[in-house]
């Protein structure tokens, strides 16, 4: 009979000479993800000499060390011992309502994700700002969050024409995923909104909002409104604070 603990033995392969990545899973899931950030924790709570810097994503954490203070053979076997026993369960983290508007005039995709969907541009904004988003992880541009999991009448492939810029702030879809963009940047996902929250601003230590691990919601605002907050985030007035995330049991889908 399944439980909420059994999960495959993780993997641990070498990258490059100063980095180890433990690999949890092959497919893009919660309870992957939970395991995850649960070594993550065991890491920071304690933390082995010699490790610098812990990166968590989909499937795995890269832990980056310096070989002159720790042989990635005992590192290893470190890693190993740590990673037994965890348990695929979300902890209670943080929990961010970020403003977000819906307008066409700040949403260039809406009319095409409408179109393929089968959705007005009203049902695309509840259906996206009903959800709880999971960040899986950080990358791509900094403070981009990859955050899951769109509903799935929202599920839509990439756009097949690129844009070479997309402004900082947009909320995008593509696949089961819902990002924001940090930065100005190029960039292929399907754009429905704009939030005046700054992802990544190097006026905030740490830089980046959000973090592996955080829950997100999408509160809608009008265009006024976001036109009023986005003024407030380029003075560095606008400051945004969590709330703390309820915990949520994983079950197994053979369990359910």
């Amino acid at each position: 009979m399944s439980n909420a603990t059994q999960h495959p033995e993780p993997r641990i392969l070498a990258s490059g000479d100063t980095a180890l990545v433990v690999e949890f899973g092959r497919e893009v899931d919660r309870r992957v993800s939970a395991l995850v950030l649960a070594l993550t924790r065991r890491l920071e709570d304690a933390p082995i000499a010699g490790v610098v810097e812990l990166v968590p994503t989909f499937r795995s954490l890269m832990v980056h060390y310096d070989p002159l203070l720790i042989a990635p053979a005992d590192l290893s076997a470190r890693l190993a011992a740590m990673a037994a026993g965890l348990d695929a369960i979300e902890r209670p983290g943080r929990l961010w309502r970020l403003p977000a508007c819906y307008d066409p005039a700040v949403s260039p995709d809406l009319a095409d994700v409408a179109a393929a969907t089968g959705l007005t541009a009203a049902e695309i904004a509840a259906l996206h700002s009903a959800e709880t988003y999971h960040v899986y992880m950080l990358g791509y541009l900094p403070g981009f969050p990859y955050m899951g999991d769109t509903p799935p009448a929202l599920r839509l492939p990439r756009r097949t024409d690129p844009r070479v810029k997309v402004p900082a702030g947009s909320i995008a879809i593509a696949t089961a995923m819902t990002a924001v963009y940090g930065i100005e940047s190029p960039g292929g996902w399907n754009l429905i909104g704009r939030t005046p929250a700054l992802m990544w601003d190097l006026r905030r230590d740490p830089p980046a909002l959000l973090a592996a691990g955080d829950k997100v919601r999408f509160e809608p605002i009008g265009l006024a409104e976001y036109e009023r907050l986005a003024a407030q985030a380029a003075d560095g007035a606008l400051v945004l604070s969590p709330e703390p995330a309820p915990r949520i049991d994983l079950v197994p889908e053979s369990a359910t």
